[in-house]
């Protein structure tokens, strides 16, 4: 059972009767590219910019939550249109705050357990999986979950961790430049696997609207 209604079938329906546009998987993952970078480096203020201060009086993981406030109050409104049909900033903010809030704990619990590139990586698969365990559910998907966890962890990855090459190569001479670069590239990462994992999602959507 599908949330918000979300399922193939309600999408389908919307769609045909607004006369919406179906996004390719081309413009799913450039419009994901684009919007989430819009958003990541919004995100990455609180700790390039604000991090020492939030480290004192909230602490690492409060300074993290922070960041990730700011990640969900801004994302609907430039990747809404990830959904097919209307209504779909409501259902965006209602599917991805569940989705990307897990995904945040499950990476704050593996980077403060392992800290490092270890920790990383532990955290961004945990996290990806967590994000498209709860995609898939929210769409009625089951079937694409591994090819949305795939995407999800391969693309993310490669974001973060060039973001993380680019940080260490300005970080002593620029350090808010640095870190915000870093959010420059997890942006492009994620927002191409947000793009990838909402096209799959809606797969089946796609083909009842072609008739299939």
């Amino acid at each position: 059972m599908s949330w918000f209604q979300l399922d193939p079938q309600s999408i389908a329906a919307r769609a045909r009767a607004s006369g919406s546009s179906v996004p390719s998987l081309g413009a799913s993952i450039r419009r994901g590219m684009l919007g989430f970078t819009v958003v990541s480096v919004a995100g990455f203020v609180p700790w390039a910019v604000f991090g020492k201060w939030l480290q004192r009086h909230v602490g690492e993981a409060g300074m993290y939550a922070a960041c990730a406030v700011v990640f969900l109050g801004l994302t609907a409104p430039l990747l809404h249109r990830l959904i097919i049909g209307p209504g779909s900033v409501s259902r965006f903010y209602k599917v991805f705050c569940p989705a990307f809030a897990a995904y945040s704990v499950a990476w704050i619990v593996g980077w403060m357990s392992l800290k490092g590139h270890p920790g990383s990586l532990v955290g961004l698969a945990m996290g990806t999986m967590v994000m498209a365990c709860l995609l898939v559910a929210a769409f009625d998907a089951l079937r694409v979950v591994v090819r949305v966890a795939l995407a999800l962890f391969v693309l993310n990855s490669i974001g973060y961790f060039v973001g993380g090459v680019s940080e260490g190569m300005f970080i002593k001479q620029y350090p808010t430049f640095a870190k915000l670069s870093w959010g420059v590239f997890y942006g492009l990462g994620l927002g191409a696997g947000l793009g990838a994992a909402f096209h799959l999602c809606q797969e089946r959507a796609r083909k009842l609207l072609s008739g299939g």
